[in-house]
């Protein structure tokens, strides 16, 4: 059965980087987002690892896991945010202690989403894919990633449902900051390969690409003990998102995880828009996700509200989702019910 952490009103919230560290000139990002979550009434504790960052990684492997164990066994930490993501977040993996992990949320998305999934497959406890800390430093969050608040507040046996955004941000601009973080500007589209309305059922699991394919063939990456273990051999739904891989890179990617067995049992594939995607001779996404719904014989559903082109829905790793989208109108909704 599948666990689910819930959020109080006026959480304490720990933050740690178990991947990457804030560096220096980019501190008052940190400060700025905590102090607006205070404003609206949750506690914020940061650990030391959020203020370094050396070496694409804010601190030893073994110290990142001591901080993050350290929260998770916190009776006062109620939720545990990074600041964001980075690149060697598959470091820490084998010191994290999952015999004591507790039933509480960890938020985060990009290189965190490796320890999300391994959270997930190894305990049964949900985590969530979405926000980071440096995102919420905003006056005001769009509804899309404001929702993080109700979906993590949402009590087991309950249900909680998202739509697919307005619009979207095409570019960062750092240089341009706003009273929302996101520069929202261009439609969103919910797309299908079929080009028709799709309706999938399953148990969510998913994350960035980057850095998920590589839990393959390591203890974090059991899909098949999950399945078994924790959801009774439920169908799968697989949301996705490719950070910075060529379209070959990431078909190579796909197959490693087909070959593997996640894509067994699975009712589903989503992919979040991406920044990347670039074409390989031709070799267009678009290729990438035919060749797979050929080979799969499951919807396909791409450019959702996931990963690095905000803003992204808040996905539970673990919940049953009920997945909507309508073809011609190019919207979709997420209904994920805290089933155990």
């Amino acid at each position: 059965m599948i666990t689910y952490p819930h959020l109080k009103k006026g959480a304490t919230i720990g933050v740690t980087a178990p991947s990457s560290g804030v560096p220096a000139e980019l501190h008052d990002l940190v400060k700025l987002a905590c102090s607006r979550l205070e404003q609206k009434g949750f506690q914020v504790t940061c650990g030391d690892t959020v203020w370094t960052q050396y070496k694409a990684k804010s601190a030893p492997a073994v110290k990142r896991a001591a901080e993050f164990n350290a929260l998770m066994a916190d009776s006062d930490t109620d939720i545990i945010i990074p600041p964001w993501g980075g690149e060697l977040l598959m470091e820490v993996l084998e010191h994290i202690d999952y015999e004591n992990i507790n039933n509480k949320w960890v938020l985060g998305y990009s290189d965190i989403s490796g320890l999300l999934l391994a959270i997930t497959l190894k305990t049964g406890i949900a985590t969530a894919h979405g926000t980071n800390l440096i995102d919420l430093r905003g006056e005001f969050s769009d509804e899309t990633t404001a929702k993080w608040e109700s979906v993590l507040s949402t009590n087991t046996g309950e249900s909680v449902l998202q739509q697919s955004s307005v619009q979207h941000q095409k570019e960062w601009n750092h240089a341009d900051p706003s009273p929302c973080v996101f520069h929202l500007t261009e439609k969103t589209e919910w797309k299908t390969v079929s080009n028709r309305n799709v309706k999938i059922q399953g148990r969510l699991l998913g994350g960035c690409i980057d850095i998920i394919r590589h839990l393959i063939g390591t203890p974090y990456g059991d899909v098949q003990s999950f399945r078994s273990q924790h959801i009774n051999g439920e169908p799968v739904i697989w949301y996705l998102e490719n950070c910075e891989m060529n379209t070959a890179d990431l078909r190579r990617s796909l197959v490693q995880m087909k070959l593997a067995g996640w894509f067994d049992y699975c009712s589903g594939l989503m992919f979040g828009r991406s920044p990347a995607n670039t074409p390989v001779d031709h070799y267009t996404i678009e290729d990438v996700y035919q060749d797979l719904a050929d080979e799969l014989d499951i919807p396909i559903i791409y450019d959702i509200d996931c990963g690095h082109v905000p803003p992204q829905i808040t996905f539970i790793n673990g919940a049953y989702a009920e997945i909507e989208v309508d073809a011609a109108k190019g919207k979709g909704t997420v209904l994920q019910f805290f089933r155990p």
